[in-house]
């Protein structure tokens, strides 16, 4: 079931962090309606449907979103639900008729969820944007590489997903919460650039100390560090290492066979371009298997660096079935994990068609008004 089990969520469809917010929230139990457009958006990257894993675990149907019927029902499905997820430009839903005052006079108990990249206000509101964009401005991206480098793009996982869709579906979740104690619905303006600044707390909070400098690949955990580094082995394949702590770098240095007096104090930043360099010769002696063997069982921090492929092999990752085959389509489990709510195994996502809408319809409304709405076509 999941302990979402009974909300009831209302997902204007768009892409990025909005569908996979609404995925979080139908992966935990939630029953997630998604109102696709009648016609393709050309958004997003176009694929077949059943790799578009973000789209697990919900039902579709396709409405015309300038037809005052399909706004009429929108607005019906809005009338019962907990919550709506949109994803588009500040002033969109209010154009289209589902913006958030009637939307709430429609149901006075809902979370009116919004994902942007810039927020509903400020100068880059109405201005196109990408994950690169919102962790640029927010000092996110500077931080990130090698001394003297250029910065190095995380993929768009910190600002679409990790800024944005986890930070609306806590938003969210927030809001059902205080509607039940109040009986009072509220608008959740979830800006990326907000998420991924709130993602910088601990880092900020040493920069302000001045225990984190602003130059890039000098600090501990930035590449900086000699024991916070990946490292080529025998076989251009990568190990990563991370003994930040005194007692895990000291098994470290003895299972790599080296003298701690040529390494000097850990912490001494003086030593440690140095030991880049005594580091990155040691880990070229033994291929990447070699060295797994033999770090094995210890607290060194020691892990290979894997591609997608090995991940699933992995034997920790296999024994928790961290990813998981769904109708033949590797894909992340559902997480967190809970005790006593178990979650099901997630179902794939379906082609949106007049079957499929009726079925996704059928958790919301009476048989005779879907048969009404499929005669005239407000829906397929």
């Amino acid at each position: 079931m999941g302990p979402l089990a009974g909300v009831r969520i209302v997902e204007l469809a768009g892409i990025g962090p909005g569908p996979v917010a609404a995925m979080l929230l139908a992966d935990l139990g939630a029953t997630v309606i998604r109102v696709d457009r009648k016609e393709p958006s050309g958004l997003g990257l176009p694929r077949p449907v059943q790799f578009d894993v973000a789209l697990r675990n919900r039902k579709s149907i396709r409405v015309d979103l300038k037809d005052p019927a399909g706004i009429a029902l929108v607005l019906d499905l809005i009338g019962k639900a907990d919550a709506l997820i949109e994803g588009f430009r500040p002033g969109v839903t209010e154009r289209l008729g589902l913006g958030p005052d009637i939307c709430l006079a429609r149901n006075p108990k809902l979370v009116y969820g919004r994902v942007t990249g810039w927020g509903q206000d400020g100068p880059l509101a109405q201005s196109a944007g990408h994950d690169i964009n919102y962790i640029s401005i927010t000092g996110v991206l500077n931080a990130i590489g090698e001394h003297g480098e250029a910065p190095v793009i995380p993929l768009n996982v910190i600002g679409d997903y990790a800024g944005g869709s986890l930070y609306l579906a806590l938003g969210i979740l927030a809001g059902v919460l205080e509607a039940r104690t109040s009986g009072k619905g509220q608008v959740v303006d979830a800006a990326i650039v907000d998420g991924v600044a709130s993602l910088m707390t601990v880092l900020v909070g040493l920069r302000e100390a001045g225990m984190f400098s602003g130059e890039r690949g000098t600090n501990l955990t930035d590449s900086g560090a000699p024991f916070y580094q990946v490292y080529a082995c025998a076989d251009d394949k990568y190990v990563s290492i991370g003994p930040i702590e005194q007692k895990f770098y000291v098994q470290l240095i003895e299972r790599l066979g080296l003298n701690p007096a040529d390494l000097g104090n850990q912490m001494d930043q003086r030593n440690w371009q140095r030991n880049k360099s005594i580091f990155a010769s040691k880990f070229k002696e033994k291929t990447r298997a070699e060295w797994l063997a033999l770090f094995e069982g210890s607290d060194a921090c020691v892990a290979p660096v894997l591609d997608l492929k090995e991940a699933y092999e992995h034997p920790h990752i296999k024994a928790r079935a961290t990813y998981m085959d769904v109708a033949g389509v590797m894909q992340p489990a559902p997480a967190p994990r809970f005790s006593r709510t178990t979650l099901p195994t997630p179902v794939p996502p379906a082609e949106s068609n007049r079957e499929n809408a009726s079925a996704a319809l059928g958790d919301w409304l009476s048989d005779s008004e879907i048969a009404e709405l499929a005669a005239v076509g407000t829906f397929s």
